[in-house]
């Protein structure tokens, strides 16, 4: 068994799909960002993006993950602590539409960890990369 497939077997089971998408909009993951996850559509805005990596995370979407992550500033990895869910994202700024090439979106993303409530404020930056949107990196907020 090679390293890679060790490691994936270590990993632990994501959470069941959602019935309400965890991005925050009036809809189901399945018709949300679950169509760019499974790669039925693609983001036509940076905060579309942001959602639906939010989304990733929620769900343990590596593979969306590191496809949506500018391959300059992309790990070789995501870890997902097991402890920690994540249950809300309020965007509070955003730029970069279609016909943009750059974008921001500065959000709050509320999370659990081991039952205590926290929140994650950051600007993230976003670049067209071939003609789709990727995430390029972010700052956390105070």
């Amino acid at each position: 068994m090679s390293k890679r497939r060790n490691a994936a077997a270590r990993r632990p089971a994501s959470p069941p799909l959602p019935e309400h998408c965890p991005c925050g909009l009036p809809a189901t993951y399945a018709e949300c960002c679950g169509r760019l996850h499974r790669g039925e559509a693609a983001a036509s805005t940076a905060e579309q993006l942001m959602r639906s990596r939010f989304s990733a995370f929620a769900v343990h979407d590596e593979a969306y993950l590191l496809r949506s992550w500018d391959p300059e500033t992309r790990p070789a990895d995501v870890e997902f602590d097991p402890a920690l869910r994540w249950d809300r994202l309020e965007i509070l700024t955003a730029t970069g539409g279609p016909f943009h090439t750059e974008g921001t979106v500065e959000f709050r993303a509320h999370y659990r960890a081991g039952g205590a409530a926290g929140e994650l404020h950051e600007r993230s930056r976003f670049r067209r990369d071939h003609g789709a949107w990727v995430y390029l990196d972010g700052e956390i907020e105070n």
